[in-house]
């Protein structure tokens, strides 16, 4: 899923699943973040259709960085008011307003608040690949995915998996973890570039 929005932070309720809390001690522990990550998308027969690199940063709450290299060339920013989607290629942009990008978006549950429980219904999805799993399903069915999995080693978080309503399933492998680094402010900053088409809320 190529408009996937970078990984997440949400408060989480259910007590004594392993999972559950390892991911309280990153939320707990972490007020931003940096890493690179790889992206593989598969479709409904667990057929590769896409293999993309990047990097993201964020800083909670509501503001990240997300960086797609060559081939996909799609940057996404969130700056604690607006979301922007820059795709290179076409020169376009698509804003929309935080609110209500972030209320059921995948990027809820690393650069949102502390209220994400409104949004996702959380659970314990056990263990797998060595990693203890947290499972979020969005409770609006329009969100335009059916889940998203965070995988955590420890206290760090090592991937994310999302499925969609078509049968795709995008995995992140992140790598080069840094919590809490020094953050430019403007990371967070985006101004549409000359001549690009500009579609959404400003």
């Amino acid at each position: 899923m190529k408009h996937f929005w970078a990984l997440l932070v949400f408060c989480v309720a259910t007590a004594n699943a392993a999972s559950l809390d390892r991911y309280r001690q990153f939320l707990d522990g972490t007020r931003s973040a940096r890493a690179a990550f790889e992206q593989k998308v598969y479709d409904r027969n667990g057929q590769a259709v896409q293999d993309t690199k990047g990097s993201f940063v964020f800083q909670r709450p509501g503001k990240f960085r997300w960086v797609y290299d060559k081939p996909a060339d799609q940057v996404i920013v969130g700056d604690g008011r607006r979301v922007w989607i820059y795709d290179r290629q076409l020169n376009q942009v698509t804003v929309r307003k935080m609110e209500a990008a972030l209320g059921s978006t995948p990027a809820a549950l690393l650069a949102g608040g502390t209220d994400v429980e409104k949004a996702f219904i959380l659970s314990d999805g056990g263990e797998k690949d060595g990693l203890e799993w947290v499972l979020a399903r969005p409770r609006q069915q329009e969100a335009g995915f059916e889940s998203v999995r965070m995988g955590f080693k420890g206290n760090d978080l090592q991937a994310m998996e999302l499925k969609d309503q078509f049968g795709q399933t995008t995995l992140l492998r992140f790598s080069h973890l840094q919590r809490n680094p020094k953050v430019d402010p403007q990371s967070f900053r985006f101004d549409p570039p000359k001549g690009a088409d500009v579609l959404g809320e400003q």
